[in-house]
């Protein structure tokens, strides 16, 4: 049966087509079947979608109660005979993916929680034992965090209102970004208020902190809603859904935050002078009990700003250290793009799964044990049979056929299999359909005399017994072949006798006497709606991917597929086009890059114009521009170094990226902007005013929510969330609170604000500079 599977009957396989032993056996070298030590068992379901509108209702559930027959029965059944079973149906990724979806929802929710106390704490003034209840701020934070989850409730209310459907990643990633803008920005505004005289009014003092810090959240937010509504052109559903999602809800976001979140801070500042407790604010604690020298809210600078003044920024402005800066960041950006190439496009399924699926044990051994890769489809579209056409001949692979036919350029291809990751030639229905009408296969193509099909001899019962058309034992009797030689042109069928034996071909069983029936082999491989005008709407051509253990042989394999069919169907001038059942999933990897750059390229383009058009500065838009696209270079080096492959999350990624890493630049350059003197001296003065809110509020309190996602029990969590978030926010705090200071101190634009009465030792740089 190994050598002589197409032709000797007692190898034809149940549904009685040929079966290619090396589609059936596995873990032999070579053509050496008997050393096969796994076998493969496929069950056909039919897929069709119904029209009624339960669409593969019925497949679906009969694969999920195979796999439930499998995991319950059968795999005891081959252990206790010491075999080892892996199984796996069409929609077992599907359904493992929704399991894993719910199983790492504690972990999320953790991660959330730890962010949440981080920022309570953070917002809060130095704590105090006796005044604790006071000056914290839980209540304040709750509510910010209340206002953050109200606009991604709302964002994708909104969008299903309008019928675009979430996705798995928009509900893992859309709160995790806009918290981290939110909480930039609450905390921005929370330390700008105790930056303010404390003989204000709270009103005035909530104006005056507006006044100093609204441009910048202003800037920053319209900037990333700005990058993110760009990238809903983009045409991957994945990163245009989000890019959707996110938009809407950081603009809520932003809207909420200057009106409500500006009201409950008057609101919680009012609390606390009234010697109200956080959280319970009705309880009011007497005056009389509370340290005088212990004030709530005093306008001191904290524990992070005093090291962002004293410390951190002196540091900076060392020529050493400035030198040093300029040429580390450099010289790894420059490394970052060298790295790049190393990137691999794909998304490893053992990766994506749970680490306890059955589906890990599957694809291990599909790739230990296969020899034989997925089906590879030629589709040939508008297949014009008449006798006047030539399109037979530019297909077929028979005697009479052309050289250059599609067939034989198949099995030409398939023997270069490293390069077309084609196996093995094409079954041929139109080849074996010829044959069976010739004259030469004597007990293929028979009929009755009245012209009826007759099956080969040794297919009985041909009728019922007491019936004059069968002999003995049921054998048919009166049958003679379909065809002379005189009654075909060259060998080839009419228009009219192609049209009425191809359903005859396509019905006749395979057996001894004839092996080129095409039921069962080739059922499914003609279109023959509408077939009777002479052309077939469609119909395939079936063959063989070599091995595909990567997910980059997965990409190249569809890559040489597509241009192998290009080129054919150049040459023969008919519509030719390849498919396997993985493809739709890996469309997305043949132009990811492209895709990803692009997306890149507009985020920063966007928000390059919006920083311009804000500030009035283009010097100032550059440097912002030139520091967001380092962060993303060196994010996708560090993708190189860690072996994590692009797709549509590290896309998604890679855009968030941008809009966090504006949260690190913005608020710096603005505040640089708006500092008088000398450029080292408004380069501290930013770094004391602003970095210690950037710190605290963005860099810790992303830290301490990606931490946690490091014990996530799912590979993809710790892969492209712990792991990309965690350099994200390195990279970002950086390039945010390292190089861009000492970027503004040698090169940064001037001023806005002139003084007039400068000092006598103070040099006349600002002046000059304005």
């Amino acid at each position: 049966c190994c050598q002589h599977y197409t032709s000797a009957d007692t190898c034809l396989s149940a549904f009685k087509a040929p079966l290619d032993p090396s589609t059936a056996l596995g873990g032999f070298s070579g053509n050496n079947y008997s050393e096969a030590s796994a076998f493969v068992v496929t069950y056909p379901v039919n897929n069709a979608v119904d029209e009624v509108g339960n669409e593969n209702g019925k497949a679906v559930a009969w694969e999920k109660a195979f796999i439930q027959l499998a995991e319950e029965e059968l795999l005891m059944m081959v252990q206790s005979s010491n075999l080892t079973l892996s199984f796996s149906s069409e929609s077992s990724i599907e359904e493992e993916l929704k399991r894993e979806s719910t199983a790492d929802v504690i972990t999320i929710i953790i991660s959330y929680l730890v962010m949440f106390a981080y920022i309570s704490v953070t917002l809060g003034d130095a704590p105090h034992l006796s005044s604790f209840y006071l000056s914290s701020k839980v209540l304040l934070g709750l509510s910010g965090v209340l206002l953050v989850m109200l606009s991604v409730f709302a964002s994708v209310g909104f969008f299903s209102a309008v019928g675009v459907k979430s996705t798995l990643i928009i509900m893992e990633v859309i709160p995790f970004l806009v918290l981290a803008v939110g909480v930039d920005n609450m905390c921005i505004m929370v330390h700008a208020v105790k930056r303010q005289s404390l003989e204000l009014p709270i009103e005035e003092q909530i104006s005056n902190a507006l006044v100093e810090v609204g441009p910048s959240i202003t800037l920053a937010s319209l900037s990333e809603v700005l990058a993110f509504a760009v990238g809903s052109f983009i045409p991957m559903p994945a990163c245009r859904v989000f890019s959707m999602f996110a938009a809407l809800a950081v603009l809520l976001d932003f809207l909420l935050q200057v009106t409500a979140f500006v009201a409950l801070i008057v609101f919680d500042f009012l609390r606390a002078e009234d010697n109200r407790i956080d959280c319970f604010p009705c309880i009011k604690i007497p005056s009389s009990s509370i340290d005088p020298n212990e004030g709530i809210n005093e306008n001191r600078a904290g524990l992070l700003s005093r090291y962002m003044k004293e410390v951190h920024a002196p540091i900076l402005e060392l020529w050493g250290v400035k030198f040093g800066v300029i040429a580390i960041f450099f010289g790894f950006t420059l490394a970052s793009i060298a790295l790049c190439t190393r990137i691999q496009p794909g998304l490893e399924q053992q990766i994506v799964l749970p680490r306890d699926s059955y589906l890990q044990g599957y694809f291990s051994n599909v790739s230990e044990y296969l020899r034989i890769g997925p089906p590879l489809y030629f589709v040939v579209k508008d297949y014009n049979y008449s006798l006047e056409s030539r399109h037979t001949n530019l297909l077929c692979s028979i005697s009479q056929c052309d050289s250059n036919s599609l067939l034989n350029e198949i099995s030409k291809a398939s023997l270069a299999p490293e390069s077309t990751y084609i196996a093995k030639p094409a079954a041929s229905w139109l080849d074996d359909f010829l044959v069976w009408l010739s004259p030469e296969a004597f007990g293929c193509c028979r009929k009755f005399v009245n012209g009826s099909y007759c099956p080969p001899d040794d297919q009985p019962p041909c009728c019922a017994p007491d019936e004059g058309t069968c002999g003995f034992g049921g054998a048919c009797q009166d049958c003679t072949t379909c065809f002379r030689h005189l009654d075909l042109v060259n060998d080839r069928p009419s228009t009219a006798q192609f049209k009425e034996k191809l359903p005859w071909f396509l019905n006749a069983l395979p057996s001894a006497d004839c092996a080129k029936g095409g039921h069962g082999a080739y059922t499914n491989s003609v279109d023959l709606k509408g077939y009777e005008r002479g052309v077939l709407q469609a119909s395939e051509f079936r063959t063989y991917h070599t091995p595909l253990n990567k997910q980059g042989d997965y990409v190249n394999s569809m890559r040489a597929a597509r241009e192998f069919s290009s080129r054919i169907s150049s040459s023969l001038k008919m519509d030719i086009f390849p498919y396997s059942v993985f493809y739709i999933f890996f469309e997305q990897y043949l132009d990811i890059w492209k895709i990803a750059l692009i997306n890149i390229a507009i985020a920063l383009g966007a928000i390059f114009i919006v920083c311009s058009v804000i500030t009035a500065s283009l010097w100032s838009s550059a440097i912002i521009l030139l520091v967001l696209a380092m962060i993303v270079v060196d994010l996708l080096g560090v993708m190189a170094i860690l072996d994590i492959q692009l797709n549509a999350v590290s896309v998604v990624n890679l855009i968030m990226s941008i809009g966090i890493a504006v949260e690190f630049c913005v608020h710096i350059v603005h505040a640089f902007l708006l500092s008088p003197g000398r450029r080292g001296q408004r380069a501290k003065e930013a770094l004391s005013t602003m970095g210690a809110s950037v710190f605290s509020g963005i860099t810790l309190t992303k830290l301490v929510g990606v931490l946690v996602l490091c014990f996530s029990r799912s590979e993809i969590f710790v892969v492209y969330y712990f792991q990309m978030y965690l350099a994200l926010v390195v990279i970002g705090f950086l390039h945010g609170l390292v190089f861009l200071p000492v970027v503004l101190s040698l090169f940064g634009p001037p001023a806005r604000i002139v003084i007039e009465n400068q000092q006598v030792d103070e040099p006349p740089a600002s002046s000059l500079a304005n």
